[in-house]
């Protein structure tokens, strides 16, 4: 039995108290987002969300339901502070990342309010450790004010399909276009690079992809280098759910199974860099 299981005297005087067996579940979501050195981050008797922007333009939101701890009890009704991620990784990676060892460490977070200090108590092989991150008065995050009820298109589809065409993409080009249409190609992926143009198709009927709804032909671009940090979360993720607003915005959300078999959900936010009218339907490369 994890000696983080057992109560302790101090837990009273937290509001927040989350316990983890296997801290690389909490690790592999934040890994998802970690592209920038601060997170603000909300609590809730929900769970945790953390987020990270970059140039006002993109948004990533990393979801840890109250269900995927052993542990959470929470006493306030939220809590938002900002912590530095880069430290946060470092703690909860104290013991290392290895599964080759047939260990993890468990992790017990605690929080007691505002102006006080993150607590992570981890222990792996009957050792354990604490850290004491700095917690800092939170940014006002931008709202995207992205709705459900003004989504155009969306499609649901398996990551591994994805995985293969970001790989392929041209970083040279500034941009990723990004198509959607109830007509063929229904869904494409553009890059304009050094080498010229280069398109991914995706057949709506594929068996990579579990759902579409598609109400107009759409067809926006994205600054490339905004869109690449969303790669950690493809990577680490089963499926993607894409999403158009009738802006322009951008939703990538995707579902991440953790080692409990327990799922955790990523959001990325990206800002349109300009519409596009019209579109090339050769030199198409279909997947």
């Amino acid at each position: 039995m994890s000696l983080l299981s057992q109560q302790s005297g101090e837990d009273s005087s937290y509001i927040l108290v989350a316990r983890l067996d296997n801290a690389r579940n909490m690790s592999n979501i934040l890994k998802a987002i970690h592209f920038k050195e601060s997170a603000t981050c909300f609590v809730s008797s929900n769970g945790i969300k953390m987020t990270v922007e970059d140039a006002k333009c993109v948004q990533a939101n990393a979801f840890i339901q109250s269900s995927v701890f052993q542990e959470y009890t929470f006493k306030e009704e939220s809590a938002t502070f900002r912590v530095n991620l880069n430290v946060l990784m470092e703690c909860l990676n104290i013991f290392g990342m290895s599964k080759d060892s047939g260990m993890c460490a468990a992790l017990k977070l605690c929080y007691k309010g505002y102006g006080f200090p993150l607590v992570l108590m981890l222990e792996e092989g009957g050792v354990l450790t604490d850290c004491s991150i700095q917690t800092e008065e939170p940014d006002e995050i931008l709202d995207f004010d992205f709705s459900s009820a003004n989504v155009l298109n969306k499609i649901i589809m398996k990551s591994e399909c994805l995985r293969e065409a970001f790989n392929e993409l041209d970083m040279t080009s500034d941009v990723l276009q990004i198509l959607m249409s109830p007509d063929n190609p229904y869904f494409r992926l553009s890059t304009f690079g050094h080498a010229g143009s280069t398109h991914s198709d995706f057949p709506k009927d594929s068996d990579m992809v579990e759902s579409f709804e598609c109400e107009q032909t759409q067809t926006n671009r994205y600054k490339i280098n905004l869109v690449k940090p969303s790669t950690k979360a493809l990577h680490l993720s089963s499926k993607i759910s894409i999403r158009m607003d009738d802006r322009g915005f951008l939703s990538l959300q995707y579902m991440i199974i953790n080692e409990d078999s327990r799922v955790c959900f990523v959001e990325y936010l990206c800002a349109p860099d300009e519409e596009v009218d019209d579109f090339d339907e050769n030199d198409s490369e279909t997947v």
